[in-house]
């Protein structure tokens, strides 16, 4: 006999909103012909309607893998495993996506088989940290899901201590904002610390996030340990005949309301000719008035791309942003791209032998002091790291003179010992 489906009612009043409710996945999933995992996502209805009752989650890890592994796969175990016994075991594979997140329609009905055969059905594009979320399988079976995604041709991503699995935006494959190319940045340095993500072995979690522009589509900023920005210097590209069509279309009002009152740095402004005026010395490439006037305005044409370490959730201390370590990178040429590898390989080497036990990159940085993390990964300090250090939310100002000196006094002490 089947098992009947479970009473929900605040389960169901998610689904009265006006969006799409994961609980509707749900039971659609619950209505599977499979007996057993059809069990197993009724049950898991009947503990998630408990954790809303409750405020509290029953869910605790253990150690499940696969051969050759010592990442990538998520245990979950139920502490309610007597009341909801289809559930016991919740566990999730971590699988790493294509470079900027490309699929074709045969790849996705493929993958989707695999997971109907060997889990609940259950999938996440994409967590945080970029992997596709495969919820729901049995110790028995995680093995024999990884043998068949891994003869696919995909991979585990990383879990627990170790580098996590990147992401990349779209990018250069269809974004005119792009000022790199981010699925090649990302491959190439995934391919040189794949051994750091599937055998964990670092203080904590380390991610590296790939964004072509600064409308950062994937949260790198405040979501990785090295985020990789694009950027451009010199002046962004304006297509004054474009920009008058615009203003012709919305109006006068419209462009001053629109783009330039809206410009952080007011470093626009609308000239009697209906021509905008862009002062760039003061442009902080916030990419807002790009992406208003996408036809009218564009990057500059030398790009490449800004470096910022630390971005991070709340951990031991509050949330951070991360911090400019490399203002400008030009990424032209294929040594171009080798050099940024190295340079990350360098700084997730200095966290692997400096970091405390569970202490991400920026509180690391935090408790060391940025000049001594520069110096050590033989980063020069730059002027434009911080071109107006008072109205950077992320440059800590306490002691800022004091440090100076000793940093001062400390070039001066070694360049007399050279001489």
């Amino acid at each position: 006999m089947a098992k009947p489906m479970p009473i929900t009612p605040n389960l169901d009043q998610l689904e009265s909103g006006p969006w799409p409710s994961f609980v509707t996945g749900l039971k659609r999933l619950a209505q599977s012909e499979d007996k057993h995992y059809s069990t197993m996502m009724k049950d898991l209805l009947g503990q998630l309607e408990l954790s809303y009752k409750t405020r509290k989650g029953f869910w605790k890890g253990g150690l499940v893998g696969v051969f050759g592994y010592g990442g990538g796969v998520i245990p979950r175990f139920s502490e309610v495993a007597d009341q909801f016994p289809g559930c016991r075991e919740f566990h999730t594979l971590r699988i790493m996506p294509p470079a900027g997140m490309h699929y074709d329609t045969k790849t996705l009905r493929a993958l989707c088989d695999i997971w109907e055969r060997h889990g609940s059905g259950l999938i996440a594009l994409h967590g945080q940290s970029g992997d596709i979320m495969f919820q729901g399988a049995d110790t028995e079976h995680v093995q024999a899901a990884f043998d068949e995604f891994n003869e696919f041709g995909f991979d585990l991503g990383g879990a627990g201590a170790a580098v996590r699995t990147s992401m990349s935006c779209v990018g250069a494959a269809r974004c005119e904002n792009s000022c790199y190319d981010e699925a090649k940045a990302m491959r190439k340095m995934v391919n040189a610390v794949l051994d750091d993500m599937h055998r964990p072995s670092l203080p904590y979690k380390f991610k590296f996030k790939f964004s072509g522009c600064a409308n950062d589509c994937v949260n790198a900023t405040h979501r990785s340990d090295m985020a990789l920005l694009g950027t451009w210097r010199g002046d962004m590209q304006v297509d004054q005949a474009e920009v008058k069509k615009y203003i012709a279309k919305n109006g006068r009002k419209w462009a001053i309301d629109q783009v330039v009152t809206l410009c952080p740095t007011n470093a626009l402004s609308l000239n009697d000719d209906d021509t905008l005026a862009v002062d760039n010395r003061s442009c902080v490439r916030c990419m807002h008035c790009l992406n208003v006037m996408t036809k009218a305005l564009q990057p500059g044409k030398e790009r490449g791309l800004t470096i910022l370490v630390g971005g991070k959730a709340t951990l031991k201390i509050g949330a951070q942003m991360g911090t400019v370590v490399v203002p400008f990178m030009r990424m032209e040429t294929e040594e171009d791209y080798d050099k940024l590898v190295e340079l990350g390989q360098t700084i997730l080497d200095f966290f692997a032998d400096n970091a405390l036990e569970h202490e991400r990159t920026g509180e690391m940085i935090d408790r060391i002091g940025l000049v001594n993390f520069l110096e050590a990964v033989g980063l020069d300090l730059d002027p434009n790291m911080v071109n107006h250090p008072r109205t950077c939310s992320y440059v800590r100002m306490d002691d800022w003179d004091e440090e100076v000196a000793k940093w001062n006094a400390r070039k001066s002490g070694a360049k007399a010992a050279a001489e």
